[in-house]
This record gives structure tokens, C-alpha cells and sequence, in this order.
């Protein structure tokens, strides 16, 4: 597996998983209904910040991330990033590996920590993940997140230091 810098042709083979993820409403905090402009606009950054996608040795884009620092100003040594892995590339370590990657990207670039703002208590499998890669729960939010197939369920804040 080869990740990548994103490019804007990468868009059209992101898009359709991209799409699947964000209207099944389960994992993203994003408008069900986001149309294809406007998601490639919020996923796809400018540097400095950047998007990268994880390709397969055919060049099957099996994953992305995006990377980006978490506020502005005074708050701006502190990383973020997504994640999205296409379903029928699920279970390959693509997640992981983007994750990890991020993490060595953040701190290439002089990040303190990282931090993710918002992820969902019941995404088992990424908060798994995220503990195993160091990162820990500092809060969660009460049902501050609405999942059309369990209700109103939790949002944690993860932490790492870098």
C-alpha cells in the first residue's frame, strides 16, 4: 500500500465512498445530503494543510485522510485529522496506516499533539483503533451525536500527544 499526496482526479474514485459514508450518517458529523462540490471542497484542503489517499498496487484507492491543524492562532499547534476508508477495503490495515501516517505528518510539522473533536462513541472500531495508537478519550459530549440507527449517542475528544 502506497499513501499518497490527493490529487483532484483522485476525486471521482474517492467520491463514491465518500458519499456512501456520509449518507449512511453513522460516523461523520457532516449534512447527510452533502452534494459532491461541496464534499470535495471540505475534504480536499489546501496546503498547508493536506489530503492523501492510500492506494493498492494497482492504484485502487482504497482510503484516504485529511490533516489539518485544529484551530487557528494561538490554538494552531494542535493537528487534526479524518479518516475514510471504502467499506469493500475494510480490515486491510488502510485505516491504520492512514492514521499512522498522519500522526508522523503532525509531527514532521512541528505539532505538539493531535486532537479529534468528534468521534462517534459508537464507531467501535476507529475508537479502537485511535487507544491502540495512543490516543485517549479527555470527554464526550452526551448525545451529542444523532445516528439514525441507535439515537442520540455519544462524541468523545481524543487527545495524543505527539
Amino acid at each position: 500500500m502506497l499513501i499518497r499526496e490527493a490529487t483532484v482526479d483522485d476525486w471521482s474514485a474517492i467520491w463514491p465512498f465518500f458519499h456512501e459514508i456520509v449518507a449512511a450518517g453513522e460516523t461523520f458529523t457532516y449534512p447527510l445530503d452533502l452534494d459532491q462540490e461541496e464534499g470535495r471542497g471540505w475534504w480536499l484542503l489546501p496546503a498547508p494543510n493536506r489530503t492523501v489517499v492510500a492506494v493498492d498496487d494497482d492504484g485502487t484507492i482504497l482510503g484516504t485522510a485529511k490533516m489539518n491543524n485544529n484551530q487557528m492562532g494561538n490554538g494552531s499547534h494542535v493537528a487534526s485529522a479524518s479518516y475514510m476508508v471504502d467499506p469493500a477495503h475494510s480490515g486491510r490495515g488502510v485505516g491504520r496506516a492512514l492514521c499512522e501516517y498522519t500522526i508522523e505528518w503532525a509531527r514532521a510539522m512541528g505539532f505538539r499533539s493531535m486532537q479529534f473533536n468528534a468521534v462517534v462513541e459508537t464507531n467501535e472500531t476507529a475508537v479502537r483503533l485511535y487507544r491502540r495508537l495512543g490516543f485517549e478519550v479527555l470527554g464526550t459530549v452526551p448525545e451529542g451525536f444523532c445516528s439514525p440507527v441507535k439515537g442520540y449517542v455519544g462524541l468523545h475528544i481524543m487527545y495524543r500527544a505527539l
